[in-house]
């Protein structure tokens, strides 16, 4: 149980990194980066749905919620990174 929670928190860091990373290129109009993004999304969800019926959603709740909450952190963090990267000459 606890290796399925760690996965579980690995899972859900992933996806909603995936998910700001791709709103962060929606809005900075990276293309390229869409579809790719799209297909590593849609992998995540499917885990975490086949994660949640196999188990419920009572104890899971925690590395679901931690692991959502770092991910969008850390994409955010190097998504400015990357772009001021980019900026300078």
């Amino acid at each position: 149980m606890i290796l399925d929670g760690l996965w579980i928190f690995v899972v859900s860091f992933a996806f909603i990194f995936l998910k700001a990373w791709q709103q962060l290129n929606v809005i900075h109009h990276q293309l390229w980066w869409i579809v790719p993004t799209s297909f590593a999304l849609a992998a995540c969800e499917v885990f975490l749905i086949v994660q949640a019926s196999a188990y419920g959603v009572s104890w899971i709740v925690f590395p679901l919620g931690l692991g959502a909450g770092l991910g969008c952190l850390c994409s955010m963090m190097l998504h400015r990174w990357m772009r001021n990267r980019s900026d300078k000459p």
